[in-house]
């Protein structure tokens, strides 16, 4: 499936025009590139304005997954919540095939059936949370993100502040955003960035694994590396003003 890689001009000043790095790893083997042209067109998010219209199911509630890398915390998180419509963003192609490849058997990429709770959405995030309604969605989540550590970069993080307002327009009062790192700099990012803002409250903080949070490959390679994963739950707060003014500078289709 062909990817549009145009950039759109950025939601709000300071954030630039994509948040992620490359789009691909190691040239996709044909059996990958199978699944993007056959089994990603048939599980991807179709109408980001009108979401719960994509799932063939009568769901409770819209959840979100930013980046979700290998894709085993999405997996859990569907097959663990079959009432939930999951949404599920990645633009790293090999990411997607990881996924992808665990839900299809080789050679039915055009016909296996797909979780009626899940959908993907392999462009970048932003343009779905613009295209979204306001106060949609119940839970959001970003597992592990890339840190971008140098202080240059800091404008990539996903948690920050010119995002906010957008991310508390699109959550609903009393909605989680959870987020888990092992990055030093990343944690103290959080703390900074969501100890400054009106938007969300504190409701759960861990220094050990909590349960019911799925594990991933990425905390179980910081454990073997000897880093300190730490996981935030933040409550959107029902009184804080929303960002409705920024969902409309990016186009669903961008």
């Amino acid at each position: 499936m062909p990817h549009d890689d145009t950039r759109p001009a950025p939601p709000a000043e300071g954030i630039p025009d994509r948040l992620y790095g490359r789009r691909r790893g190691h040239p996709l083997r044909p059996r990958q590139q199978r699944l993007l042209d056959l089994t990603l067109p048939r599980i991807t998010l179709a109408t980001p304005a009108t979401p719960r219209d994509s799932f063939p199911m009568a769901a409770e509630s819209l959840w979100l997954e930013v980046g979700f890398g290998g894709g085993e915390h999405a997996l859990e998180l569907a097959r663990h919540n079959p009432h939930a419509a999951l949404i599920a963003s990645e633009v790293f192609e090999n990411g997607l095939c990881s996924l992808l490849t665990t839900l299809v058997p080789e050679g039915q990429e055009a016909t296996a059936p797909l979780p009626p709770n899940l959908r993907l959405w392999p462009r970048d995030a932003r343009h779905l949370l613009a295209a979204l309604p306001d106060a949609s969605l119940d839970r959001l989540f970003l597992m592990f993100p890339d840190p971008w550590p140098k202080a240059r970069h800091a404008k990539r993080r996903f948690t920050h502040p010119a995002l906010l307002p957008l991310l508390a327009a699109k959550l609903r009062p009393g909605a989680e955003w959870r987020i888990a790192s092992d990055d030093p700099t990343y944690q103290a990012w959080v703390d900074e960035v969501m100890g400054a803002q009106p938007f969300f409250t504190l409701a759960e903080h861990h220094h050990t694994h909590p349960n019911g949070w799925p594990r991933t490959r990425y905390e179980a390679k910081a454990l073997r590396e000897g880093r300190s994963p730490r996981w935030w739950v933040w409550r959107r707060e029902p009184e804080a003003g929303g960002g409705a003014a920024l969902s409309g500078p990016l186009p669903p289709g961008a």
